[in-house]
């Protein structure tokens, strides 16, 4: 038996977004403990949950969703997605896409300062992401999966869309010309998305070929969209972070 104080504890900070073993960590008890509180009932030995997984289990996987999750994942992301605080509509899109392509998982967020990391209780997150392995992303080899490579084919406004929310901007670019010993300032929208992994920047340029937007490199790392045309054709699958 646990004093109830601790037991207290231990739902409130599961309700805050913390994965059982987290729980157990900073109270010092059992994770079957902790789990107990959180559901009401103990698991039973032989008696597990079938993994709910699409890639293990066959299960038909939204793939609009795990497009957009895949662009998240590619350009900010590891197995937890890191949202800044300043957008919470990013924030709850993630929430949403990973509850789609997951959704016997529970999908919570916790807070960091700054930010905030969307999580999932699912160990099949892996099988979703090939990708993820020890070290930076720009330090190894990024290439896509032939299955993923299909789902990105068929859906690459939202595999573009999930990009520019984790690795873009869309703003105003202002110039400044002279002439007739004047300055003259003009502004126009345009989008970046920068990104140290030559393979991930290759991989956004071949989405945006896909849509039809005209893009060109600034700068060795960054991807640029300026023309009034393309950047109205953007609008239509990503538009201002918010």
């Amino acid at each position: 038996m646990y004093p109830q104080a601790t037991v207290d504890r231990a739902r409130r900070l599961s309700r805050q977004g913390l994965i059982d073993r987290e729980v157990a960590q900073i109270t010092g008890v059992s994770i079957g403990a902790v789990r107990k509180w959180r559901t009401g009932r103990r698991r039973v030995p032989g008696r597990e949950r079938k993994p709910d997984c699409p890639r293990c289990a066959g299960r038909p996987l939204d793939e609009s969703a795990y497009a957009y999750l895949l662009g998240l994942y590619l350009g900010d992301g590891s197995l937890n997605i890191a949202c800044c605080d300043d957008w919470p509509g990013l924030l709850a899109a993630a929430k949403s896409a990973m509850s789609a392509v997951m959704p016997a998982s529970s999908v919570f967020s916790v807070r960091r300062i700054g930010m905030t990391e969307v999580k999932s209780t699912s160990k099949h997150w892996p099988c979703l992401f090939p990708q993820h392995g020890p070290g930076r992303k720009h330090m190894r080899k990024i290439e896509l999966a032939d299955w993923q490579r299909g789902i990105v084919e068929r859906h690459p406004g939202d595999f573009v869309r999930g990009l520019f929310h984790s690795d873009g901007y869309r703003g105003v670019n202002r110039v400044c010309r002279r002439w007739d010993g004047e300055e003259h300032w003009y502004e126009y929208p345009r989008y970046l998305f920068v990104n140290y992994s030559a393979d991930i920047l290759r991989l956004c340029g071949q989405a945006l070929d896909r849509l039809g937007v005209e893009w060109r490199f600034s700068k060795p790392n960054t991807i640029s969209v300026a023309r009034k045309q393309a950047v109205a054709r953007l609008d239509e699958f990503v538009g201002p972070k918010y």
